[in-house]
């Protein structure tokens, strides 16, 4: 972590974070000097952190919250993390969606973030499982309000149960998407790994993607970098049906080496690392 006075907050957390994830804890005084902050400033960012649940604090520093297969953070709660890496995965992820063909978005809040980038793309027709992501378009959609956009996304939105993500899963959203068929997929998940593949902690969303995948002809994965590693209860996918990953510049060197052994497609976006064309 390089010292910068003028970090914002939300970049800030964002390298603590990775500093408790990558070394397993972290001290105050070591993050006052790598941050060039002070001992109070280091504080408030842990509390914040810590109100989030993914670190919790220890006397003098902070570990990270070791979190159970099974366990499912709301939407609020995730959508407090990474932003500046889901905006940039949002923006070069948008560019692959093709005028006038059919996607589909499954829940999340990098889908989210997408969403509203794709509302520049025209005449798309959007099928989602997710609240969040659908009412980005039927807002785009309303004459007269802030946020409306000619041509924008004709949406369908699924039947189901909602999940903390604000996601429909079970039986109905099911049964619906596996009469469909997509161009392109724009899939959220939980954790990615070699292992397990692609996976969620809820046994019900692990089925209703498990349809999307299978509908789809091309599958794009948009996650952040903390997502590679994490493994959930349910995987529903492998590595060999992904086309494309689309991550973050935080994606650590040994990781990519690892991805690129597995997927045909990796595309870092950031600042630091421009952005890869997708192999394959």
């Amino acid at each position: 972590m390089g010292e910068n006075q003028n970090l914002l907050a939300e970049q800030r957390r964002a390298l603590i974070l990775d500093e408790v994830r990558r070394r397993g804890g972290v001290r105050v005084n070591e993050l006052t000097r790598k941050l060039s902050v002070s001992d109070m400033t280091v504080r408030r960012d842990l509390d914040a952190l810590a109100r989030q649940g993914v670190i919790e604090k220890v006397h003098g520093g902070a570990v990270p919250v070791v979190e159970a297969s099974t366990h499912e953070p709301g939407f609020e709660a995730k959508s407090t993390l990474e932003l500046t890496a889901k905006e940039d995965i949002a923006r070069v992820a948008a560019a692959m969606a093709v005028p006038g063909s059919a996607i589909a978005l499954s829940g999340g809040t990098t889908t989210y973030a997408l969403a509203q980038h794709l509302l520049d793309v025209p005449d798309l027709t959007v099928v989602t499982n997710s609240v969040r992501v659908a009412d980005v378009f039927h807002a785009a959609q309303r004459p007269g309000s802030p946020g409306a956009r000619p041509g924008a996304a004709t949406v369908v939105l699924t039947g189901g149960v909602r999940t903390p993500s604000d996601s429909l899963v079970g039986p109905v959203a099911d049964q619906a998407i596996v009469s469909l068929h997509f161009d392109m997929l724009f899939l959220g998940v939980h954790g990615i790994s070699v292992e397990a593949g692609l996976s969620t902690p809820n046994l019900a969303e692990a089925e209703t993607n498990r349809r999307f995948v299978q509908s789809a002809r091309r599958v794009v994965v948009v996650a952040d970098h903390t997502k590679w590693g994490t493994v959930g209860l349910s995987s529903f996918a492998t590595l060999e049906q992904v086309n494309t990953f689309v991550t973050d510049a935080g994606l650590s060197d040994e990781a990519r080496e690892e991805i690129e052994e597995h997927l045909p497609g990796l595309v870092v976006a950031g600042r630091d690392a421009g952005s890869e064309p997708a192999r394959g």
